[in-house]
């Protein structure tokens, strides 16, 4: 069964239609099987049938107490489109309703569709207004009366973040992947940092505008939306036998590799010009004419440009560095952050009367209150040989990402200062139930269990009964242990040779040895060879370090 076949057997036909007569009447029922080999995906295999359940009897309610709630929905998904899909359309009647004010002065005006026969809506409710028509009640013409009156005013919105749904329908609409490799295409955009997910809508990072601005302005051709579906239909016509491989991978490569030779011949200046033209109002202030202003507000006679530092990465520096040294993060937004915290924010004391304070650092905001010696336990830092132990009485919280700097008072901080915090017990093993902030935002914890909250917000106002919920439909293991990419095997002992996602970043995870992968490398492209040699290089740091230990 595949997720682009439209084509249902025969047997399994006949069965959703028995069904449908005995459970919702025959008036549900069409004359004739429908069928939908006309509206197939693009290259769907017709010898592979949709995805459908074995067994229509076995209803969503039937076997709910047998599923995590994932499961339930995906199977409802399944089980009702299914079903539906084989029966009678519905029937609407397009109507206007009118409402008119006794003098005739205030009207007021509905347009949309009546419901005249619900057919296969009675299973596959419509949730999605944007997508639908707008379904009005059944009403008879006559006096209204009216009970409440709520007005209010509405403003164009910016069309919404892309989620991994939407983005996935408008990958298949510009004809670009297979369902077979949207999966992948949305890991790469997460895994190599181009964007970042958060309340489930993808935000791109600093690196993913500087990437995209790169490509756009040197490589154009290749990354038109036109070029990657034509490709795939050049690689589609392989497959079938229309076109010869050979020519094709020829041409692609004699284009490529001569605009590969072209970028390499400008110089640095040159392309960091171009992606300052390209990014333009995205990493530049507007004037009062809406025109871009670079000029640098320290030295005020320079001018702002992109720069790159090897370790810190893309920033906004001025042109008479090093006599000036204005600088500022790449993002609008954190730069205005950075100028608003210029100087640390007093938000109030916590519950033993120490000063909580908002401030900017090196990698976004956070929180510091002095911590009491007596209370609470004192982080320690020790220098050669134990002979001086430094105590640092200052605590600092980070604020999770996702969670605007304007948001945080005094009630949030001082929770956000509380974690991890124990919601209570699970009755299920009787352990605590904690819940926590980490580097990948905040989640629960319970024994051996770990579930992250999807949208950021809920660290606030999660309670008792939704934690026990989520970590029941959690599965053992650490939550920061997922697999990356598989490289395939060791050739010494065929033991697996993985790319981790772990606490500080991705690693080389080989028995129980783990290898730090090196910041300029790239984990989704690294080869089982580059992963052997660094495999290679933590056994001898971890061979010199025993030798140091045993002089």
């Amino acid at each position: 069964m595949r997720t682009d076949g439209t084509n249902i057997s025969n047997d399994a036909v006949s069965i959703f239609r028995s069904y449908i007569e005995n459970s919702f009447g025959k008036k549900y029922l069409p004359n004739q099987p429908l069928n939908y080999s006309g509206k197939k995906a693009k290259n769907a295999q017709e010898a592979h049938e949709a995805i459908r359940p074995t067994d229509i009897d076995r209803s969503p309610g039937n076997i709910k107490k047998y599923l995590s709630t994932d499961q339930h929905k995906l199977y409802n998904l399944i089980w009702s489109r299914a079903l539906s899909s084989q029966m009678e359309s519905a029937k609407f009647d397009r109507k206007t309703i009118i409402f008119e004010s006794d003098d005739k002065k205030n009207i007021l005006k509905a347009s949309g569709s009546v419901i005249k026969f619900d057919g296969f809506l009675k299973l596959h409710k419509i949730e999605n207004e944007d997508e639908h028509e707008k379904i009005l009640p059944i009403v008879e013409k006559g006096k209204v009366n009216l009970y409440d009156f709520i007005d209010e005013q509405h403003f164009t919105q910016p069309p919404p973040r892309y989620s991994e749904a939407s983005l996935v329908k408008k990958l298949e609409e510009l004809g670009i992947g297979r369902p077979s490799t949207y999966a992948s295409i949305i890991s790469v955009i997460t895994n190599r940092g181009y964007a970042e997910i958060i309340n489930k809508r993808f935000f791109p990072t600093d690196r993913g505008k500087l990437i995209s601005a790169f490509l756009e302005k040197l490589f154009t051709k290749y990354v038109d939306y036109g070029f990657t579906a034509k490709l795939e239909d050049q690689l589609d016509d392989i497959t079938s036998g229309k076109e010869d491989w050979i020519k094709v991978l020829e041409q692609f490569w004699f284009d490529f590799n001569k605009n590969v030779s072209t970028v390499k011949e400008k110089r640095t200046r040159e392309v960091l010009d171009l992606l300052n033209e390209s990014l333009g109002s995205l990493i530049f202030e507007l004037d009062k004419d809406g025109k871009i202003d670079r000029k640098c507000k320290l030295c005020n006679n320079g001018e702002l440009s992109l720069k790159n530092s090897f370790r810190g990465g893309a920033f906004i520096g001025c042109s008479n560095y090093p006599e000036c040294k204005f600088t500022r993060p790449l993002s609008k937004n954190k730069a205005a952050q950075q100028i608003n915290l210029a100087e640390p924010k007093l938000l109030g004391q916590n519950n033993n009367g120490k000063d909580i304070f908002l401030k900017i650092g090196r990698f976004g905001p956070y929180l510091q209150y002095e911590i009491n010696p007596e209370n609470e336990k004192v982080e320690t830092k020790k220098k050669k040989k134990n002979k001086k132990i430094l105590i640092n009485n200052q605590k600092n919280v980070s604020i999770p990402k996702g969670i605007s700097i304007e948001s945080i008072d005094l009630d949030k901080a001082k929770f956000l200062c509380s974690l991890p915090k124990t919601l209570g017990i699970n009755p299920e093993n009787g352990k605590d139930i904690t819940l926590n902030s980490g580097r990948f935002g905040p989640y629960l914890k319970c024994e051996n269990k770990s579930a992250r909250l999807e949208n950021v917000e809920d660290i606030f106002i999660i309670g008792l009964n939704r934690a026990i919920t989520l970590i029941a439909e959690a599965k053992p293991g650490r939550i920061s242990s997922s697999i990356i990419k598989d490289l395939g095997e060791h050739p010494d002992d065929k033991k697996p040779v993985r790319v981790m996602k772990g606490q500080y970043g991705p690693y080389i995870k080989y028995k129980s040895l783990n290898a730090t992968i090196p910041e300029e490398k790239d984990p989704m492209e690294l080869s089982l060879d580059d992963a052997l040699i660094l495999i290679e290089k933590r056994r001898e740091y971890d061979k010199s370090r025993r030798k140091k230990k045993n002089k």
